[in-house]
């Protein structure tokens, strides 16, 4: 009886014991699972009702104030997206917009000493506070604290207008100088037919003297415009570089130097020099890397949830509760 009894209860014991383990192994997947939160910035150290505080430098008053980031989201997601678009569309762009705020503070200082960040949209994002309403408010509100994530970092939050069918690797969509990004991806626009007619397609004329001078940003000489045509072409079919009388100059900053709301994106139709001048036609509407707001637009009108457009655009992310 007492070999029985000692099986019986080694038996219980090695039972028990691989209970354990597998319940040990299954918390150990599970918070595998989990995705990793990225780290705040060490500039915010005010919170308000578990809000960052932020020194926002508001540019139409010329003063620093202390701005809850959600607050300053308003007027950012307000600046940067129509307020009468579908909600899941505003949602997305919130979701970017906030990772784009905290990837600031965790990278850069703003040129307005004292402040975390700006209301000016040539250092940080646009900004609209007239034109913030009740569907601003609820998607800020139901977005609150979510941000993308990349292996447990902040990514770069890119975004555009209308990508004209196919976005594009930062390599080649904004000469972007370090590695690819993990998270960029070449994917399918998605955008919508309602999209305005001047974001879908563009086409615009340059004089010789501007040519040369956005060239000459690039150390490129140009005296008399003769020829012009696509070099390197990226995967979505942007051009990456021009070939300006057989000299070449990188497409993206060329479009910079030479007026991003005249030559409107990369992704061209029609080069050539006519007449003294460089004739352009294209497709979309900015620089093309990371989500579309006219597929964002579109995708929502599809029934889409924010987090399945913003992944829709990028890889190897995930959203995140910051706070």
């Amino acid at each position: 009886m007492k070999a029985g009894f000692l099986m019986r209860n080694t038996i219980r014991l090695a039972a028990v014991m691989a209970l354990c383990l597998a319940i040990l192994a299954g918390c150990t997947a599970a918070s595998q699972d989990q995705p990793v939160k990225p780290p705040m910035p060490d500039k915010v150290d005010r919170y308000v009702d578990g809000i960052p505080v932020l020194d926002v430098y508001v540019v139409a008053d010329k003063q620093t104030v202390d701005m809850a980031l959600e607050d300053y989201l308003l007027g950012v997601l307000a600046g940067e997206m129509r307020n009468d678009w579908p909600i899941e569309a505003l949602k997305a762009q919130a979701i970017l917009a906030r990772t784009f705020v905290l990837k600031f503070m965790t990278e850069k200082e703003s040129k307005y000493g004292g402040a975390d960040i700006s209301t000016d949209i040539e250092e940080a994002q646009a900004y609209d506070a007239g034109s913030i309403d009740i569907h601003i408010e609820q998607a800020v509100e139901e977005t609150r604290g979510l941000v993308l994530a990349s292996d447990g970092q902040l990514p770069y939050t890119w975004f555009h207008a209308h990508s004209g069918g196919k976005t594009e690797y930062a390599k080649a969509g904004l000469n972007w100088n370090e590695n690819e990004p993990p998270y960029t991806r070449v994917a399918d626009g998605h955008e919508s037919d309602a999209a305005d007619e001047s974001a879908r397609e563009w086409s615009a004329s340059f004089s010789q003297q501007a040519v040369a001078e956005a060239a000459k940003a690039q150390g490129v000489t140009i005296d008399t415009l003769e020829s012009a045509r696509v070099g390197e072409s990226g995967e979505s079919g942007r051009a990456v570089t021009l070939l300006l009388n057989g000299q070449q100059v990188n497409a993206p900053d060329f479009r910079i130097a030479l007026g991003s709301t005249e030559m409107r994106s990369t992704f061209l139709t029609d080069i050539r020099v006519e007449d003294g001048e460089l004739k352009m036609a294209g497709k979309g509407f900015g620089h093309g890397v990371g989500m579309s707001q006219w597929g964002a637009y579109a995708l929502a009108e599809q029934g889409k949830r924010a987090e399945e457009i913003v992944l829709s655009y990028f890889r190897n992310v995930e959203v995140v509760r910051m706070y």
